[in-house]
């Protein structure tokens, strides 16, 4: 899920660098989600192991 919000980020950047406005602001937005959702499982992860 990391690799995939990074993954989202770097096409992000070689988009908005050659001007490829839409695209880049899609990709960032998706790994802005994943990212969260990366985030939100880490916890519930973290929490289910310290029970």
């Amino acid at each position: 899920m990391l690799v995939w919000a990074l993954i989202s980020i770097i096409i992000a950047g070689i988009a908005g660098l050659f001007g490829f406005t839409g695209v880049a602001s899609v990709a960032k937005t998706v790994a802005k989600v994943l990212f969260f959702i990366f985030i939100v499982m880490f916890v519930i992860a973290l929490i289910a192991f310290m029970l």
